[in-house]
């Protein structure tokens, strides 16, 4: 594996360490053999031990709820960690369309390797080809598991589970519940894992927020946490230590994200020696409702699932931009997916939704309202920055009632929030950050590159490569939380028990001390400006230079305008309040804080990555039909970066991808 430019003469962005591998997965048996494989040869651990052991869990959603709960009826003792006041208030809940699975109820040529090839496809060739085999075949025992909690999925009228289409595919795999699939699910996972609450095998702590990895022995052994109400810094050890935190969206301020998402946990982690894996690999939604003032803190998601009746169009004609959308005739208008992507259309994957969207609009042909912004060089200009999601086609087609009971919800959240009625007048959409493909790098059994670490759904680089299909992160989460861990870490735990820790360890006690040191230090600091100034002016140099197109020149001027923020941070920050006490500028300092770094090492990782790849495009690497251009001889690798003390270079460790099962191939939805 060679790169055209020699990677450290790069600014000395960061340096080029050992290559790495997943030791793991057992590459010489067949693809559909490796799981049960790896499940049979993983060692065990009897009933009677299991009582002995404590694994400490971070995280309610579908991947942390999920894994307290099986771990917890497994017999293991488990403390969980959420920073909301309950666990059913996990982001998990926001998810809208659906779940995939390869159950194939509706005849159409569905299976699990045909979910396999879509979803290493869908992520433009950059997931690891064993996860995401193990992904799909464990899919469909996801669905008779929530079904079995009580799930109240879409049924046909013979009482059959009904499935809908998402993007990327040409199969109809996708489970819902109306537009609360993530709703109903995380519900299910809240039942088992109050179910093991009242069993006393799972101990939960709300309003906790973990700030600190205790490491001994280079073995990861409990966390710092901070009561959220009462401000009370505690460690709490255990055998093993899960973390299932989420993802980092909120690195650019406005996203789909709850306004609480944070890389807060896995930062720490990172910090004490987990890798990160792909941190510049962030999906781009492309049905949002878009930005509408300067004071908006987030962004809200429109289902994809809309997408399979509503059809995507801008005017032809720039002056017809500022016109009510029922004045523009029909041939006037741009159903561009449709125009570009025949075979796909309005259901292409959501980067290439997102792409041409962004360049319908930057051709001055978006709708909506002007919006003040900056281009990759610095310039300011104005843009009108939406596209139309039209159903009236499908309201004619199948009429009012039909369109309310698939899609109600949505519809009157879209009229809530913005004032308009969809039944009447199109959606106006924009794509913007939703979910991130990056996060700790993992092996196959989900461990970090710390011992006795792992790490759950979105949280971990995860099975999705450089950009995620839709209705397949709650089935990532699920298949980690119920099925795949507690199957993985029974293999490390059946060499505990490890020495009890006390209050009185060394790393017990430095853990706590630089935690607290953190914290005296950003309320000592009194400066001038707010946490969310800064995290906004963070999110602005995110979204222009590594957002959905990336260059050279913009990535550098992104990690130099990041650094300089960094220290305007450590230096000019106004944290009110104390820390016994319930204190939101505290934790919201606490978590820009970590922000800083991410955004810092997100910008160096696209600038090391120059190819397009799923919802990456560097400008420099495109077709000459302006599509996203791989560069398969130089990056067919994750890219795993060590941190290596505060202002020094990170390191890059390379683990080669492998494919075996699959051919590569330039993706193609035309």
């Amino acid at each position: 594996m060679t790169d055209t430019l020699n990677e450290t003469t790069v600014g000395g962005y960061w340096e080029v360490g050992q290559e790495i591998a997943d030791t793991k997965a057992n590459l010489d048996l067949p693809i559909d053999e490796i799981w049960k494989n790896r499940v049979f040869s993983a060692k065990l651990v009897n009933p009677a031990n299991r009582r002995k052991l404590t694994v400490i869990v971070v995280g309610t959603g579908l991947a942390g709820g999920a894994a307290a709960a099986t771990l917890g009826e497994a017999g293991y003792n488990v403390l969980n960690f959420c920073y909301q006041d309950s666990p059913r208030r996990a982001h998990s809940i926001a998810a809208q369309g659906g779940i995939n699975a390869a159950k194939n109820y509706r005849n159409d040529g569905d299976s699990t390797y045909r979910l396999f090839y879509d979803t290493v496809k869908g992520g433009d060739y950059r997931a690891r080809e064993t996860n995401v085999y193990r992904l799909a075949e464990v899919s469909a025992n996801i669905i008779d598991q929530c079904v079995a909690q009580g799930v109240p999925f879409a049924r046909e009228y013979g009482g059959l589970l009904d499935t809908r289409s998402f993007g990327g595919v040409q199969v109809q795999r996708t489970f819902y519940a109306r537009g609360q699939t993530g709703q109903q699910l995380l519900i299910g996972a809240y039942q088992a894992l109050e179910r093991q609450v009242a069993a006393g095998t799972v101990k939960m702590h709300t309003r906790h927020e973990m700030i600190e990895l205790i490491m001994v022995d280079d073995r990861a052994r409990g966390i710092v946490t901070r009561d959220m109400v009462t401000g009370k810094i505690e460690a709490h050890t255990a055998d093993a230590v899960v973390l299932a935190t989420g993802g980092y969206g909120n690195v650019f301020f406005l996203s789909t994200n709850a306004m609480g998402c944070n890389v807060t946990a896995a930062w720490r982690a990172h910090r004490k020696g987990a890798y990160f894996g792909n941190p510049c690999y962030t999906q781009i939604h492309p049905t949002c409702i878009p930005v509408h003032g300067e004071g908006q803190s987030k962004l809200t998601l429109m289902s994809e699932s809309l997408r399979n009746d509503g059809r995507i169009w801008v005017p032809k004609n720039a002056e017809d931009c500022a016109k009510d959308p029922r004045q523009i005739p029909e041939e006037d208008r741009d159903y561009y997916l449709e125009r570009i992507y025949p075979s796909f259309g309005n259901l292409v994957p959501r980067d290439i939704a997102s792409r041409q969207a962004k360049y319908m609009c930057d051709e001055g042909r978006g709708v909506g309202p002007l919006v003040n912004e900056v281009d990759h060089n610095g310039n300011p200009q104005q843009r009108r920055r939406g596209v139309y999601l039209d159903f009236a086609e499908a309201i004619g087609r199948l009429g009012r009632k039909a369109v309310e009971k698939k899609y109600g919800n949505l519809f009157d959240m879209y009229a809530q929030i913005t004032g308009e009625n969809p039944y009447e007048t199109p959606m106006r959409i924009y794509p913007a950050v939703h979910y991130t493909m990056g996060g700790l790098w993992v092996d196959y059994d989900l461990q970090s590159s710390i011992t006795g670490l792992y790490v759950a759904g979105e949280a971990n680089f995860s099975d999705h490569g450089a950009n995620r299909l839709g209705a397949s992160a709650l089935m990532q989460g699920l298949a980690d939380g119920y099925f795949v861990l507690p199957n993985t870490i029974n293999d490390y735990l059946a060499g505990a028990p490890f020495d009890k820790l006390d209050a009185s360890h060394p790393a017990v006690v430095e853990a706590l001390e630089s935690s607290k040191a953190r914290i005296d230090k950003m309320l000592s600091i009194n400066g001038t400006r707010s946490v969310d100034s800064i995290h906004k002016e963070l999110g602005n140099i995110m979204w222009e230079y590594c957002g959905m197109e990336r260059w050279e020149d913009g990535l550098k001027t992104a990690i130099e305008k990041i650094r300089a923020l960094k220290q305007e941070f450590w230096t000019n920050v106004k944290v009110t309040g104390v820390n016994e006490d319930f204190n939101q500028a505290l934790e919201r300092a606490g978590r820009v804080a970590d922000f800083l770094e991410l955004g810092e090492l997100m910008c160096i990782d696209a600038l090391h990555r120059r190819e397009s790849c799923g919802g990456h495009f560097r400008g420099e690497s495109q077709t000459e039909e302006g599509e996203a251009l791989r560069h398969d001889d130089q990056f067919l690798y994750v890219a795993a970066w060590e941190w290596t003390g505060e202002g020094n270079t990170p390191v890059l460790h390379k683990e080669p991808l492998n494919y075996k099962a699959i051919e590569l191939k330039q993706r193609s939805y035309k």
